[in-house]
């Protein structure tokens, strides 16, 4: 049975000459004034939203986007302004794009804002597909190897960071914390500060093609199933349950998982 219902806003602006005979995406560029109408959006959904019982307002974190399709660069820092103005709404993260991120700084973010919103903050992880963004940002997405490499050792941190009192982590990436003196010690481990509210942190992953299954089951995350024709859905609904009980999560069909549907 489908318990919550939320709706997920990408945070595009009002667009014209939409459809195949309209404005091409590469000609459309549009002024500052424009471009933050996505926040303003998302400040009216979120108060009807609250107001109607909904479960959570998701939103994408993007950058650069002056063709005015997807113009929310921080979904974290957006989530708290709106749990302002809202009493029960969630905020999901779909998706805070990890490789864009160095690991602890996300960690600390998303535990702040589930402080200071009480608990309503919900975390989602993404590898990332915009090359404009992700390569702007110094990793890779374009060699997919890579990337999925970087986003697999990121969540291993965040997820250390997340559950552990003190931790250290040394990896092909990223070697915490740094090997110095401290106030008169050797620094060895580091601990996140704040912690979330919710521990342990639930965590929303999407599938796309399928080959993130195991990882997503593996590591004890849900997953988001979206835009996508009826027979992959019905294959990955049935992978997933199955990489599930492999590995210890029961044998639910359509358990830890969220169905997008556009309309």
């Amino acid at each position: 049975m489908i318990k919550n219902f939320s709706v997920f806003y990408v945070g595009n602006i009002d667009l014209e000459d939409v459809g195949l005979d309209g404005i091409p995406a590469n000609d459309r560029r549009y002024k500052n004034e424009r471009l933050v109408q996505s926040m303003e959006t998302a400040e009216k959904a979120a108060i009807l939203m609250d107001e109607l019982g909904y479960y959570a307002l998701w939103m994408a974190e993007h950058h650069f986007q002056r063709e005015g399709y997807e113009c929310i660069l921080n979904v974290i820092l957006l989530s708290t302004h709106l749990a302002a103005k809202t009493e029960k709404l969630k905020f999901g993260c779909g998706f805070n794009i990890v490789p864009m991120w160095h690991p602890l700084r996300l960690a600390e973010d998303y535990a702040m804002a589930d402080v200071l919103t009480r608990g309503r903050m919900i975390f989602g992880v993404g590898r990332g597909y915009h090359s404009r963004e992700v390569e702007t940002f110094g990793s890779p997405v374009i060699d997919n190897d890579l990337n999925r490499e970087l986003f697999e050792e990121q969540i291993e941190v965040i997820l250390k960071a997340f559950n552990s009192e003190s931790f250290s982590h040394h990896g092909k990436n990223y070697s915490i914390p740094a090997p110095v003196p401290y106030r008169g010690y050797d620094l060895e481990e580091i601990t996140l500060v704040p912690k979330p509210v919710n521990l342990p942190v639930e965590t929303w992953q999407p599938i796309v093609s399928g080959g993130s299954i195991d990882f997503i089951a593996r590591n004890g995350f849900k997953g988001l199933v979206a835009l996508t024709g009826e027979k992959l859905v019905d294959e990955v609904f049935h992978r997933f349950r199955d990489a599930c009980s492999e590995n210890g999560r029961g044998n639910v069909l359509g358990s830890n998982l969220a169905l997008g549907i556009g309309f």
